[in-house]
């Protein structure tokens, strides 16, 4: 019985091989790589005209004067970077899109789904280092913004920690690090961290003056 069942097996073997040659003699096999490189080529094309778009609705919303023109542009944005996401959703700018626009439209909590998204392990591959710094940096601004979030703050000092080592703007991550660790009651550590946003940036006044209130 058991040899009946190799023998069969070796025969099936035989025939995908023989099968895969004759395709691949034929040319198949290269067809059908390239037609998959070709739409993925497309997809990812596309997915960036979305995210284009979707930034300049965002940057638009941002300097609107009034807030339902504000609304509407954010939430224009939003579907931009859902449009984005649907053609790549392993690209972590288009899920900082959609957060920004969140965030802006006022729902914070969901602005933090989409940067916990951005930088998972899923997408976080896309961002350069500073990027990511960027993006922990901002999750950690979301995070002090939504009040009753359990351990909210420890997630944000987690963030900080390594924002203040990556991000582009230093010194507001060195200075929300301090704000973070003075919710904690840790004034030494709040202290450390406006001292450091000033070796940044020797005249950032919102590090001066938490100093100042915690008595340099």
């Amino acid at each position: 019985m058991d040899r009946m069942v190799t023998d069969i097996l070796l025969q099936v073997f035989g025939i995908g091989v023989t099968v895969f040659m004759f395709l691949y003699s034929h040319g198949i096999p290269q067809k059908i790589y390239a037609k998959l490189r070709q739409r993925a080529l497309a997809a990812d094309a596309e997915s960036k005209r979305q995210f284009v778009r979707g930034a300049q609705l965002l940057s638009q919303a941002r300097r609107s004067s009034t807030s339902t023109t504000r609304s509407t542009l954010a939430k224009q944005a939003e579907e931009q970077a859902d449009k984005a996401i649907a053609y790549d959703p392993r690209d972590a700018a288009a899920h900082i899109l959609k957060g920004l626009a969140l965030d802006l439209q006022g729902f914070k909590t969901s602005a933090l789904a989409s940067f916990d998204i951005a930088l998972s392990p899923l997408a976080i591959k896309s961002l350069t280092e500073v990027e990511r710094g960027d993006a922990l940096y901002r999750r950690a601004e979301l995070l002090m913004s939504i009040k009753n979030r359990e351990g909210r703050v420890e997630s944000a000092i987690q963030d900080l920690t390594r924002a203040v080592e990556i991000c582009e703007d230093k010194a507001k991550a060195f200075r929300l690090l301090g704000e973070c660790y003075e919710a904690e009651e840790k004034k030494e550590e709040a202290r450390n961290a406006y001292e450091e946003a000033l070796k940044v940036e020797p005249e950032y006044p919102a590090a001066r003056a938490a100093l100042d209130r915690l008595g340099e």
